[in-house]
């Protein structure tokens, strides 16, 4: 494919994609295929020779859609939001075209800089302390990386370094061995499973605290905890607050949980990765108090900030405390700017010592692009309105006295049920995903199962809710004629 044809097909492409997006309500959200669908589709290997961007392209419709779950229709209420946003996607484009891999200052200048400035002006939207910008010469700093997955692992391996060197410096007897044996974090019980992993991943035990009963961690919790770790010999050094939490959107006591950290010298990460979006509405930016106690943040503006995935913003107030663990300099990755006076090289502008791989995309200009054609009005705008049409969806609920709503709903999740056992409410969630009218996924809360309903794509409106509340509803009231036969 040359220029001339690249043109062609780049418009036909885009195209493509604005009828897909505009008429994406007309296809049904959760596709009718069984696991392994696609192999008997393609040839076992690939063509010997060229084909042409006809015989792929025809092919989109035939193999590939079949098997999409289209997570930008208004009738998808899984999980949470995936972002997605025209100017993002002419961002990606762009990003794709220059192809640059931005490790370095010197691999992409454009690529480091607008990432550090970017990160900023997010930064100052949900009014982040000062000492987590870079500015012109602050200790802290942003970094894209590729989830919140990634921040909580990255976050998680810095403390475990600042931890084994500060127990060496305290007892030069004790090797790396014998500390990381004995250090452990936590988070709560509500916790992504992420943050497990990252434990596992750096090779050291992690412990659950207990929620209250809204769903949250509090002060005592986390401290009863540490004094019986501590009494018997155990090293506390990194804690995960999540603010907006898988099951039910809850948020930890920041402000009783930050300074038993700080005190303790423990890292305290915070992981807001649905939630954090919401923070640049001043309603919602109380969620955030308290984070000045932390020494990292992360949230996800792929999620809920209409920049397309992947786009996780992290925050940390020393930026030293990442590159001093990560940090490796082969000769060929050096290059002649590194000794000058300029602040961004000076500054360990090197972004391959903020995270896991070497390379990276140019993922700041889709951050650009949405915060300069949005704005920040334009984007506390979809915020806001996912969150009426959350509440709208509540009240629908709380009308019916079959239901029951779980948890508080703060932001654009609603977690309900029908008031009755949890096989009651598993098979209604079978007959809701076999319909395939509308996607949603389960979660456990103690011990019931509950039904969430998150307000995701770009384009739902109140007649979406409604629908989805009126076929719930139906499907509910077939579901219970019959099971009251079955079960009596």
């Amino acid at each position: 494919m040359d220029a001339a044809e690249f043109r062609k097909r780049g418009k036909e492409m885009v195209d493509y994609i604005a009828d897909y997006l505009e008429k994406i309500d007309k296809r049904q959200v959760f596709p009718d295929v069984e696991p392994g669908y696609l192999r008997p589709l393609i040839p076992d290997c690939a063509p010997q020779d060229p084909e042409t961007f006809e015989d792929v392209f025809k092919d989109i419709e035939k193999i590939i859609m079949p098997g999409v779950t289209h997570w930008h229709s208004p009738y998808f209420f899984a999980y949470f939001p995936a972002a997605s946003s025209f100017p993002a996607l002419l961002a990606d484009m762009l990003c794709g075209g220059i192809g640059c891999v931005g490790f370095s200052w010197a691999a992409s200048p454009a690529c480091t800089e607008l990432e550090t400035v970017m990160l900023d002006w997010l930064g100052k939207m949900i009014n982040l302390p000062e000492e987590f910008l870079a500015g012109k010469d602050g200790q802290g700093g942003g970094v894209i990386q590729g989830s919140a997955s990634e921040a909580t692992l990255i976050s998680l391996l810095a403390a475990r370094t600042k931890a084994i060197r500060r127990g060496q410096s305290e007892k030069p007897e004790l090797t790396e061995a014998d500390i990381m044996g004995r250090l452990v974090a936590y988070a709560s019980d509500q916790a992504h499973s992420s943050v497990e992993r990252a434990a596992l991943i750096g090779g050291v035990k992690i412990k659950t605290v207990s929620s209250d009963d809204t769903f949250s961690v509090c002060g005592s919790s986390l401290k009863k905890v540490l004094d019986e770790d501590k009494a018997s010999g155990l090293i506390p050094f990194f804690f995960c607050a999540t603010l907006g939490t898988t099951p039910c959107c809850s948020f930890d006591k920041l402000l009783e949980l930050g300074p038993i950290c700080n005190k303790e010298n423990i890292w305290m990460h915070i992981d807001a990765a649905y939630a954090g979006s919401a923070f640049i509405c001043p309603e919602f930016r109380h969620f955030l108090n308290g984070v000045e106690f932390a020494d990292s943040f992360n949230f996800n503006p792929h999620k809920w900030l209409l920049v397309n995935f992947d786009c996780s913003a992290m925050w940390v107030k020393k930026r030293s405390d990442l590159t001093g663990a990560f940090k490796l300099e082969p000769l060929y990755l050096q290059h002649h700017h590194q000794e000058s006076g300029n602040f961004i090289i000076k500054c360990n502008y090197y972004y391959f010592h903020w995270q896991i791989p070497l390379g990276r995309r140019f993922r700041s200009l889709k951050l650009w692009f949405v915060l300069r054609m949005y704005g920040v009005t334009g984007l506390q705008e979809h915020i806001r309105k996912h969150v009426r049409l959350s509440h709208e969806f509540e009240h629908l609920v709380l009308q019916d006295e079959r239901f029951e709503v779980c948890a508080e709903v703060v932001l654009g999740l609603v977690c309900f049920r029908l008031k009755g056992s949890n096989e009651l409410n598993k098979a209604l969630l079978k007959s809701i995903n076999e319909a395939k009218k509308i996607h949603l996924v389960p979660c456990h809360l103690r011990e019931k199962f509950v039904l969430r309903f998150a307000i995701c794509s770009r384009t739902v409106e109140s007649t979406h809710v409604k629908f989805a509340w009126q076929h719930i509803s139906q499907l509910a009231t077939d579901l219970l004629k019959t099971w009251e036969q079955n079960h009596h």
